[in-house]
């Protein structure tokens, strides 16, 4: 089964930063969007950012101003770069590539700790 690969993941203070990487096989084809979801402990999954093959982004208001995606499609890797993190943002975050088809691919997860 195709997946995504990401990396990036571990423990950091709170204040701190970790940049997240995604990057989709070539054998996924036609990919128009790409982003990143996460999983709270007890919560259940939640949108985090996306963005589109022509550089359109989405955050949700909890990580504006503080996360930034990036993309580099002729690599199909999207990166997710995260400052000021707060131990609310703990969790496993999971990598999304949309293509046409309906195709929906995910990555394992990786797992963000932000604590003391």
């Amino acid at each position: 089964q195709v997946q995504l690969v990401e990396s990036g993941g571990g423990l950091v203070q709170p204040g701190g930063s970790l940049r997240l990487s995604c990057a989709a096989p070539g054998s996924i084809f036609g990919i128009y969007a790409m982003g990143w979801y996460r999983r709270a402990p007890g919560k259940q999954r939640e949108l985090v950012t996306t963005i589109t093959s022509g550089s359109t982004t989405n955050y949700a208001d909890s990580v504006k101003g503080r996360f930034t995606i990036s993309r580099d499609n002729a690599k199909n890797t999207v990166y997710l770069q995260m400052n000021s993190l707060k131990p609310e943002d703990t969790g496993v975050y999971y990598c999304l590539a949309r293509a046409t088809g309906n195709v929906e691919v995910w990555g394992q997860g990786t797992l963000v700790t932000v604590s003391l």
